[in-house]
């Protein structure tokens, strides 16, 4: 499928001149060029004091900015909700947006990192659902995407497998099981953009994360592997790949600190990032 990138008359005739080369490489070429430009300049601003200015997560906002406040991660009181229990909320948050046919749906799912995506730093304009659990492994996602089926999303987003790779879990399963989500959501929302983001680099030595001591056990390599293998299935099975993990990885393999809080978790600073990825590839049109 021809993405609007390749279309675009200047990159057709830079494609045509560069025949041989996968138009997906390029295509990744460009978007992450792109992606180190804008986040680069708005990682600039925030240096300098400026006030960060972001679009608001409701949709159809009459003012698409707005100023972003102080972050500050929180759960809430579903810290005291056990996995049955928290299944049982996002369930029935699906149901709203059901019931109310929340126009342009977005669902995020994923794990504490997304989780704690601060919602006024989400992309404008469109009606996010926030579908993720803290600690939730691949196995865990894969299972619970029935949820999803009576809703009607413009695009999904997953972000899974750090807790697999914590827990001692097989790089094959992972792949598996992300391969078996592609599948279910094409087959359930096939109108639907599917964006697999990549996992993200941890923080090594200097995090400062309760369970460090497991974040040690798993090397710089073994994520840039994993996320090699989640890049091919996506190309295989059609769907796009979000590659935030160069965002965020510093010379040495690990977490940049400037984008944590503690190794694993993001900041304010990282979530910008994050959102300034999420952002871009909104942009694209999508044709299934």
């Amino acid at each position: 499928m021809a993405s609007p990138l390749q279309t675009h008359p200047r990159l057709r005739s830079a494609l045509h001149q560069l025949q041989g080369v996968p138009p997906w490489a390029l295509l990744s070429l460009v978007m992450n060029g792109l992606l180190f430009i804008t986040i680069v300049v708005m990682l600039r601003q925030l240096g300098q004091g400026g006030d960060a200015v972001l679009s608001q997560a409701n949709a159809f906002a009459a003012d698409p900015y707005v100023p972003v406040a102080p972050f500050e991660p929180s759960l809430g009181p579903r810290h005291n909700l056990d996995y049955e229990q928290w299944v049982a909320l996002l369930a029935a948050e699906a149901e709203a947006v059901v019931a109310i046919d929340a126009p342009r749906q977005n669902i995020l799912l994923g794990d504490s990192l997304t989780l704690w995506f601060p919602a006024n730093m989400l992309p404008g304009r469109k009606t996010w659902i926030n579908q993720a659990i803290s600690g939730e492994s691949s196995g865990g996602l894969r299972d619970r995407l029935y949820l999803l089926d009576q809703t009607d999303p413009e695009a999904l987003f997953i972000m899974v497998g750090i807790n697999d790779l914590i827990w001692g879990g097989s790089e094959a399963d992972l792949v598996y099981n992300v391969r078996r989500m592609i599948n279910y959501l094409r087959q359930t929302h096939p109108q639907a953009r599917v964006v697999v983001q990549s996992i993200l680099p941890h923080g090594g030595e200097a995090a400062t994360w309760e369970g460090r001591d497991r974040l040690l056990t798993i090397p710089p390599d073994q994520i840039r592997t994993v996320n090699s293998q989640l890049k091919a299935v996506a190309i295989e099975t059609g769907v796009d790949f979000l590659d935030l993990y160069p965002l965020f990885v510093n010379g040495d393999g690990y977490l940049r600190a400037d984008l944590t809080t503690d190794g694993l978790h993001l900041n304010q600073n990282g979530y910008m990032v994050w959102r300034t990825a999420l952002a871009l590839i909104n942009e694209t049109e999508f044709q299934p």
